[in-house]
């Protein structure tokens, strides 16, 4: 079959008759419940044109009598690439939910295929379905996803006045979310779950968190208004959380420092921190909270601390932190690239090389120490590396018998520098 393809509409398409194929030589569709008839008559050519159709079972539902040879998500799902490299020479189509670069596949796949030879076609997504559900302005929420992914990554949005849209992993995402508010002092929040936007079955359940107890179909997305109880715990996704936030032994980067340290590393959507030394891993959280997506591999030789900072990712909403047991520099063998490094325990001039080696271009590394022993080193180090050597000097209010007095914490002197 043959389109001719016009300057009016990037959604067209063109399909050469023989083996020879014109790019792009795959389309990725975005349907909705409403199927094919929601389509636009571009999306509904490319579609009735494909050759070969992958995608979901209820995907497939929602598309039927075609021609084309259907082909169900591989298993792994990390297959679906060399799926699709297979196919190429063959009108391909991937159908996926709503829009497919938003938490969707498309976006897998535009990372493993070139731009040229893809056009996405996007449908309605379920943020804007829900959005207008609620009547939510989409400016003014968060979109989050859950769906394949630990349900804890949701819970650094958890905040006063907080209204969020999530997609989920199935039907019991929602009871999970309601759990972690309650936990948290947000009983009160407003929760609504949709189903099937969009279609003949479409579906709405709402009440609250502290009593949700709805059966919801499994294919569904959240919409939660963050509401505050007297005792809610208030947290900000900016570094600089209460010591008491984390569980530890004691060890651990104090609340003012840790936020300056977290600050110097910059942490930036999708990069990766190394933290040597990592303890209870309350810079590794706190990097992961601050960035969308940011990664971070705690190295840690004792492994009751590893089982800390284990407790606090997922409590903290971190679920992604990588734990590793050893010691630098031996521990950092074959670990992949850091954007950012911090030392904070086991600092040597033989850590640090290894470390800044293996630093990204314009990555950023910080180290504190509090001995005089290791201060020397850093003092060593800023001599032949320059960067920015600073002390750190913090003193809280304590009870001082009937009175109070500023006590101070033991000081910490800080190396950070960039590599250019």
């Amino acid at each position: 079959m043959t389109g001719e393809k016009s300057d009016k509409s990037p959604m067209e398409f063109r399909w050469n008759s023989d083996s020879e194929i014109a790019a792009p030589w795959l389309h990725v569709v975005g349907i909705g419940e409403d199927g094919l008839e929601g389509l636009s008559p571009a999306s509904l050519a490319v579609v009735e044109a494909a050759e070969v159709i992958i995608g979901g079972d209820r995907h497939h539902l929602l598309a039927p009598d075609l021609k084309a040879r259907r082909i169900a998500w591989p298993s792994p799902f990390d297959a679906l690439i060399d799926t699709l490299v297979s196919l190429k020479g063959q009108r391909v189509v991937v159908l996926a939910t709503g829009d497919p670069l938003w938490y969707s596949v498309g976006a897998r796949i535009a990372r493993a295929v070139p731009a040229g030879e893809i056009v996405f076609h996007p449908q309605l997504s379920a943020f804007q379905l829900a959005a207008a559900r609620m009547g939510w302005s989409l400016a003014d929420v968060e979109t989050l996803t859950v769906h394949g992914r630990p349900v804890e990554q949701m819970i650094p949005w958890i905040q006063p006045g907080a209204r969020l849209l999530i997609l989920t992993t199935g039907a019991e995402t929602p009871a999970k979310i309601a759990e972690f508010l309650a936990e948290r002092g947000y009983g009160g929040s407003r929760m609504t779950v949709l189903a099937a936007m969009g279609g003949p079955d479409e579906r709405r359940f709402d009440g609250v968190a502290s009593g949700w107890n709805a059966e919801v179909p499994a294919f569904n997305t959240m919409a939660v208004e963050c509401i505050a109880g007297p005792e809610a715990q208030v947290f900000s996704r900016l570094p600089g959380l209460p010591d008491e936030a984390f569980s530890h032994d004691g060890t651990m980067t104090k609340r003012e420092v840790r936020a300056m340290t977290v600050a110097r590393l910059m942490p930036m959507r999708g990069a990766h921190l190394w933290d040597i030394g990592c303890g209870c891993g309350s810079v590794a959280i706190e990097w992961m909270r601050a960035a969308p997506e940011a990664l971070a591999t705690g190295i840690e030789p004792r492994a009751d601390r590893r089982a800390l900072a284990a407790q606090n990712a997922l409590s903290l909403g971190a679920p992604k932190l990588t734990l590793i047991e050893g010691e630098a520099p031996e521990a950092l063998k074959d670990l992949p690239a850091p954007d950012a490094v911090f030392i904070g325990g086991g600092l040597s001039p033989q850590v640090f090389e290894v470390a800044w080696a293996a630093l990204k271009p314009l990555g950023r590394l910080v180290a504190n120490a509090v001995t005089l022993e290791s201060e020397a080193t850093l003092a060593a180090l800023h001599k032949q590396h320059g960067g920015e050597l600073t002390r750190i000097a913090i003193s809280r209010a304590e009870p001082v018998g009937p009175y109070r007095g500023l006590r101070p914490l033991m000081p910490v002197t800080q190396w950070s520098l960039v590599k250019r």
